[in-house]
């Protein structure tokens, strides 16, 4: 399900997953088949990790790289949950073909 909320997106992105909702900063954004299937990819995942743990992983690999490059985007770029939605999001039937835990090739 999608819901639109500029509020629970941080600035300076367009979309969120929280299982099991897709928020957008913007109703215009639903017609972006990328974003919306970059966030799909994070769903997931979320769903693989029966989502507390995902979130969990995703924030201590975020502090690690963080205190690593000391850049907030680079961190957050170098996320092994993000460089496999990143590295697929183009791909629209990527979902249908994913092995599961697929993130863990990005570590």
């Amino acid at each position: 399900m999608i819901l639109i909320s500029k509020y629970i997106i941080a600035k300076g992105y367009l979309g969120m997953a929280l299982f099991p909702f897709i928020f957008l900063r913007s109703k215009k954004l639903i017609k972006y088949k990328i974003l919306i299937n970059h966030e799909k990819i994070h769903l997931r995942q979320q769903l693989e990790l029966l989502v507390l743990p995902f979130y969990i992983i995703y924030m201590i690999e975020f502090c690690i790289k963080l205190f690593r490059h000391g850049d907030w985007k680079r961190a957050y770029a170098l996320i092994s949950f993000e460089k496999e939605a990143y590295a697929n999001e183009s791909n629209l039937k990527f979902l249908q073909k994913r092995p599961f835990w697929n993130f863990m090739r990005y570590f």
